[in-house]
């Protein structure tokens, strides 16, 4: 911590030179000299008081400053002006995986194939963002470069999956490759401090404390358990109330499945959740808003492609 204390210091020495003439006992010829003395004493202490009240200012500015550099910055750190758009260049694969989702979830195979070759032309963009975000050797940077170079090869790597379970149409395991693709670029959104909002909350459940189970409207998951499709709330956990769609599922023994929750302020946040945690919602539903992206046919006109009417997206309604 750099510290603006020499002008303290010298004062504070100034102060011990007068204190020794001060507190000694004084000479005959000192005494003769007794009220010139007392008027440069108090002209000098007057200016050394001075000189500590600046210096102290002084470090409490330096404190403060270095305080609020050391703080974390919660909502994502102040992007350099030269990064431009690459942050709206970022985002907008967002856009892709959301086309991505309506296309694998339809089953239309032949438009999966491409997507791989799209995904992969955006190397250099999350390249460029990495080291033009986080250009320095501060710990910090160094830091979080290396956690967003990881989430991009764990998100390139998910994409080779879900290339190779597109060439063998398999359907489950694209799911899950897809699943991995959104959740490692959802961390590296949160990570680079790219989302356009943060949420304080810890944890909603606080909200629903006195609330009887049974007057809240979704299906039981021990006896109905949600699958990949299915539009579903978050009935337990600190995301209780939340909306989404489940995305995929993990076969690994952990019972797990990945939400993609409905979209708030541009963006769909990746959560993955313990299934008993998660409940299809009951009632008419609207698609979740995928489906409502228009596809360009081979005229080149835009049209919506919704055909599974369970689709939707709600919140959690109490009965009347």
């Amino acid at each position: 911590m750099k510290l603006q204390i020499l002008p303290l210091v010298l004062a504070c020495s100034t102060v011990s030179a007068f204190q020794s003439p001060l507190s000694s006992t004084p000479s005959k010829s000192a005494l003769s000299m007794t009220n010139n003395s007392n008027e440069i004493s108090r002209r000098n202490l007057f200016t050394i008081a001075s000189s500590i009240a600046v210096s102290g200012s002084l470090v409490q500015s330096a404190f403060a400053a270095d305080a609020k550099n050391a703080l974390p910055d919660m909502v994502g750190t102040p992007k350099p002006k030269s990064l431009g758009g690459l942050p709206k260049k970022i985002r907008m694969v967002g856009n892709t995986l959301d086309e991505l989702q309506r296309d694998l979830m339809q089953e239309r195979w032949e438009l999966v194939e491409k997507y791989p070759e799209q995904l992969r032309s955006y190397v250099p963009v999350f390249t460029t963002f990495t080291d033009s975000a986080f250009p320095t050797e501060e710990p910090t940077d160094k830091g979080l470069r290396v956690a967003l170079r990881y989430e991009v090869g764990r998100f390139f790597a998910s994409l080779e999956r879900l290339k190779q379970a597109t060439s063998r149409r398999n359907l489950e395991e694209a799911y899950v490759a897809y699943s991995d693709m959104s959740l490692h670029f959802d961390r590296y959104l949160h990570v680079g401090g790219l989302y356009t909002y943060y949420d304080a909350t810890v944890t909603n459940e606080e909200y629903f404390k006195g609330v009887s189970q049974d007057s809240l409207v979704y299906s039981d998951p021990a006896k109905d358990p949600a699958e990949v499709r299915d539009l579903v709330v978050i009935a337990k956990g600190p995301d209780m109330g939340k909306t989404g769609i489940v995305i995929g599922i993990y076969k690994d023994g952990s019972n797990k499945c990945v939400v993609k929750m409905d979209r708030f302020k541009g963006l769909r946040e990746i959560r993955v959740v313990p299934r008993e945690f998660v409940a299809k919602r009951l009632g008419e539903q609207d698609p979740d808003d995928v489906f409502l992206i228009p596809r360009k046919g081979a005229n080149g006109n835009g049209s919506a492609t919704v055909s599974m009417s369970k689709q939707g997206k709600s919140n959690l309604v109490a009965k009347s």
